[in-house]
C-alpha cells in the first residue's frame, strides 16, 4: 500500500510538472510575438525620431485651427524639431498655394491640415498625396478602439490618404437673431423656406469650400436633396458672403434674421460671449435629425515632402492622446470634438459635441465627398452667380 501511494504521488508530481511546463510553453509562445511586435514599433519609432531630429524642422500648411497654440505642446516634447506653420483662413487658398508651388517645381510642404473638401477635391484628385497609413507608428494611434465608432476614418475612396481626426455635430449651422426668429418656429429644415424668411437670410457663399459639409448634408440627406437646395438658394433671395464676421455683424444688427454658416471661423461664439442678440438653432431636434462632419479636421501628407521623418513625428503626435487634447483645448474658441474617445470632452463646445446614443448623418464618409454636382446645382440656381 505504501509503495502504491508513493507511485501515485510521483505520478501527481509528474503530471503537475508536465502541466506547468506546458503552461510556460504556451506563455512563451504568446509572449514572444508580443515582445517582438513591441520592440519592432519602438525600434521604428526611435529610428524615425532620430532622423526627424536630424532634419530639424517640418512645414505645416493648415487652416481652421490656431496651430501656433496647439504646437506649443509639441515644442515642449520635441524641442529639436521646429514647426514652420503657414496658416490660412480658408483651405482653398492653401490648395492654390500648394498647387502653384508644385507647378514651379517647389516642394515645400510636409503636412497639410485642412477641410475635407479641399484635401479631397484639390489635392487628392490632383494625385499629390502620399498614403498616410504607413506613417502611423504609435500603438495608441493605431488602436481603432480609441477612435469614434471603433475605426480610423479616411474620407477618400481608397481609405488611405485623408485622415479625419474631428467629428463635430452640425447642430450650429443655422444661427438666428434672437429678436426676429424664435426656435419654436423651426421643426424641419424645410421651415427655412417659409415666406417670412424670404430676403431675410444670409449664407456663406455656397460655392466656397467652407460650405462643403452643410451642402453635403442638404444634397445627400434623403429628406432634403436637390429640391431643397433649389428652393433655398433659388427662391429665398438669400444674400451670400465669404466673410463670416460680416455676416455675424449683419445678423447681430438685425439686417438679417437667419444666417447659414455664420459659425465659420468662430464668429458666432465670439458674438454670443459679447452678449449680442444671436444664437444657434438646435437642428439636431429637427425632423431630419443630427449630422456630423470633419469640420476642418483632416490630415494629408503631400508627395515629395522635404522632411518626411519630421512629418511622421508630427502626424503621430497630433493623432496621439496628448495631441488631440491640445487640439480640443487650444485649437479654437468654439472647441471642436476630436474623433478620439479616450480623452475628456469638457472643453468641447456644447454645439460641437456628439451625444451618446444619438445617431448622426456622418458626412465624413467617402461617398459624400464629391462636391462637383452640388456646386454645379448651386451655380445654376443662385441668382448672384
Amino acid at each position: 500500500m505504501m509503495l502504491e501511494n508513493m507511485i501515485s504521488r510521483n505520478r501527481g508530481f509528474v503530471n503537475l510538472a508536465a502541466c506547468t511546463a506546458f503552461c510556460v510553453a504556451l506563455w512563451i509562445v504568446w509572449l514572444v510575438p508580443f515582445v517582438a511586435a513591441q520592440s519592432s514599433w519602438q525600434a521604428e519609432w526611435e529610428k524615425t525620431l532620430r532622423a526627424a531630429e536630424a532634419e530639424g524642422q517640418f512645414a505645416l500648411y493648415g487652416c481652421c485651427y490656431d496651430y501656433d497654440r496647439v504646437l506649443e505642446v509639441f515644442r515642449k516634447r520635441y524641442s529639436k524639431i521646429k514647426p514652420n506653420i503657414i496658416v490660412a483662413v480658408a483651405g482653398n487658398s492653401l490648395a492654390s498655394r500648394i498647387l502653384a508651388e508644385r507647378r514651379a517645381e517647389k516642394y515645400l510642404v510636409d503636412v497639410v491640415s485642412s477641410g475635407a473638401n479641399m484635401l479631397h477635391d484639390a489635392l487628392y484628385k490632383a494625385q499629390v498625396l502620399e498614403p498616410i497609413k504607413p506613417a502611423l507608428l504609435l500603438p495608441e494611434v493605431l488602436d481603432p478602439s480609441k477612435w469614434y465608432e471603433g475605426e480610423h476614418r479616411y474620407i477618400d475612396p481608397d481609405k488611405r490618404y485623408i485622415f479625419a481626426f474631428v467629428a463635430n455635430s452640425l447642430s450650429g449651422q443655422v444661427a438666428h437673431n434672437l429678436k426676429q426668429a424664435s426656435p419654436s418656429e423651426f421643426k424641419s429644415y424645410w421651415d427655412l423656406l417659409q415666406p417670412k424668411w424670404k430676403g431675410k437670410t444670409v449664407s456663406l457663399d455656397p460655392t466656397a469650400f467652407g460650405m462643403g459639409a452643410t451642402l453635403q448634408f442638404f444634397y445627400y440627406h434623403p429628406d432634403l436633396g436637390p429640391p431643397f437646395i433649389k428652393k433655398l438658394y433659388g427662391d429665398m433671395q438669400i444674400t451670400v458672403s465669404r466673410d463670416p464676421r460680416q455676416m455675424t455683424d449683419w445678423l447681430s444688427a438685425g439686417k438679417f434674421s437667419l444666417c447659414i454658416r455664420c459659425n465659420a471661423g468662430s464668429e458666432v461664439g465670439k458674438a454670443m460671449q459679447q452678449k449680442l442678440p444671436i444664437g444657434y438653432l438646435d437642428a439636431e431636434e429637427w425632423k431630419e435629425g443630427g449630422s456630423s462632419s470633419a469640420a476642418g479636421g483632416t490630415l494629408g501628407i503631400p508627395t515629395r515632402a522635404p522632411h518626411p521623418n519630421a512629418a511622421k513625428v508630427f502626424v503621430n503626435w497630433l493623432l496621439s492622446r496628448e495631441g488631440q487634447i491640445a487640439l480640443q483645448k487650444l485649437g479654437r474658441p468654439d472647441a471642436h470634438n476630436s474623433r478620439r474617445i479616450d480623452i475628456p470632452k469638457d472643453d468641447v463646445d456644447p454645439y460641437n459635441r456628439l451625444e451618446e446614443g444619438k445617431k448622426y448623418f456622418d458626412l465624413a464618409r467617402p461617398e459624400y465627398q464629391d462636391l462637383t454636382p452640388i456646386f454645379k446645382l448651386v451655380k445654376e440656381v443662385l441668382p448672384q452667380k
